[in-house]
């Protein structure tokens, strides 16, 4: 049985068993909107097809073909020899993709895997929690994982949790992986070296001058096992490292081994995630026909608080010593720290437990927090009273002396010299913020690195910080894998 575009989305829903306004929250429309789009009575727009494959658990492709033939059926059901009209299309859309091998989409977003059946034999170095290989995930690529390496042992825990890899496949030591057993296996190698200074002998600059460096083993596995792509990744810092010696005997590096490469800084509030986190990217093809040109920008449609949970527990707020280095105003001008931004600073392997990152300021809600601290915004925790002051400033008065205390005043009392006496409110002016300050969950920083609740958390909180702030950012992984189309460098099952 065929549906419409609306039918196929409310039998998606129903069997979901979501309301409409579970859906139309989700994609941020109406429920009326939505109502009428599953009625077909009004087109939805592209730019909610990815957020609705989301939430009805749906493939992408099957939605999109719904979403285009309804464009196409409003366009010619009225004509009698619509079937004709459909052949012609079809002929010329043929001849129209058979000559824009040159001419490609520009928005990374709206190419079309042309190999999507592939299945990507990929290879990682210190692999993390798996960036690469969750972005596949996002993009229903089937992959192989060939070999993944980490010293971390807790990283091995979440890594085996979420992928499918073999013991045998898993290296705890860059040193011990011989790519000769690899060569001409892996399509795609990721990884991310910490950064060392080189050795300058002769300044060669290349693959020699990089021994005794984790770059060098990255550089080893390259030239062993052949990778038809690699992606080489790192802190924006790297370019300058060493008066920029060490770029450029790592570009040298690449050039030696024969591969065609760019690089690049890409920043993840530009590709989908409101995160401030500045990375260079080395993108090498051992084809040196393939042209290649990074991804364009887009715009960022989220804020940090749309990554935020609904609920979080108590051990997440913090104490008096952290709110104190939080809101103080030499921290928040240096950006060491950041309440309720709306692109999170970047994220740092420990910056949880040095009060370092972004943070969250919850209003008090109808009593819901037992103390009460502070909105700080915009204001520095100095200037809010403490627990005896308030009592004395909101107090009515004494037996000789009434007063009304009001707060939050529309328009203020006369402001005099002596305010910093701390008369009543009735005297002087105050304003009021009850609340309490959070550090962001593991989840919620899982989420600002592109990975999706259906990431298993399996070690402690205090290691998946960790392992969240070392990670790269997924939405970024996934914006190079639609521009460079990685299936292309690959074979179907």
């Amino acid at each position: 049985m065929e549906f419409t575009f609306g039918e196929f989305i409310r039998l998606k829903r129903s069997e979901l068993g979501y309301p409409l306004r579970k859906v139309a929250s989700h994609i941020d429309i109406d429920t009326s909107t939505l109502s009428k789009i599953e009625k077909d009575e009004r087109p939805l727009n592209l730019e909610y097809i990815d957020k609705l494959s989301v939430i009805l658990n749906a493939d992408k492709k099957t939605l999109l073909n719904y979403f285009y033939s309804k464009k196409i059926v409003d366009e010619i059901k009225e004509y009698s020899d619509y079937s004709d009209v459909l052949k012609i299309v079809k002929k010329q859309l043929d001849f129209y993709f058979s000559h824009q091998e040159n001419n490609e989409v520009n928005d990374w977003r709206e190419k079309q895997f042309k190999n999507p059946n592939a299945r990507i034999r990929i290879g990682t170095m210190f692999s993390g929690i798996g960036a690469i290989e969750y972005a596949f995930k996002r993009l229903n690529l089937k992959t192989d994982i060939k070999f993944a390496c980490d010293n971390d042992s807790f990283v091995k825990q979440s890594y085996f949790a979420n992928y499918d890899i073999k013991e045998q496949n898993w290296f705890s030591d860059v040193h011990d992986i011989n790519g000769l057993v690899y060569k001409d296996q892996i399509d795609l190698l990721v990884g991310g070296s910490p950064c060392q200074s080189f050795s300058m002998v002769g300044k060669r600059r290349g693959f020699e001058d990089t021994r005794g460096t984790l770059f060098y083993e990255f550089a080893r596995v390259v030239k062993e096992s052949q990778p038809k792509v690699f992606i080489y990744e790192n802190v924006k810092g790297l370019i300058s490292h060493d008066k920029g010696n060490t770029f450029e005997t790592i570009k040298a590096t690449f050039e030696e081994l024969g591969y065609k490469y760019s690089c690049q800084v890409l920043n993840a509030k530009n590709y989908g995630v409101p995160q401030h986190r500045e990375r260079i990217f080395i993108i090498g093809f051992k084809n040196n026909a393939v042209n290649f040109s990074f991804p364009e920008p887009i715009k960022l449609e989220y804020k940090m608080q749309d990554f935020l949970e609904d609920y979080t527990d108590s051990k997440y707020y913090l104490k008096d010593k952290g709110i104190k280095f939080v809101t103080s105003s030499k921290n928040r001008e240096k950006r060491y720290t950041q309440i309720n931004g709306d692109i999170a600073l970047c994220q740092k392997a420990n910056q949880q437990f040095n009060w370092h990152g972004d943070f969250v300021f919850e209003e008090e809600k109808n009593g819901r927090f037992d103390e009460c601290i502070f909105d700080v915004n915009n204001v520095e925790e100095k200037y809010y009273l403490s627990e005896k002051v308030s009592n004395y400033v909101l107090a009515g008065g004494t037996k000789n002396f009434k007063t009304s205390t009001k707060t939050d005043l529309e328009v203020a009392r006369p402001l005099l010299q002596s305010m910093h006496k701390m008369h009543r409110a009735g005297v002087d002016n105050y304003v009021t913020h009850k609340g309490r300050i959070r550090k962001l969950t593991p989840k919620e920083c899982l989420r600002l690195m592109g990975f999706r609740d259906d990431f298993k958390q399996i070690v402690s909180d205090t290691q998946m910080y960790k392992q969240a702030g070392n990670s790269i950012v997924v939405d970024v992984l996934i914006a190079l894998l639609k521009q460079m189309d990685i299936t292309k460098f690959a074979e179907n099952e």
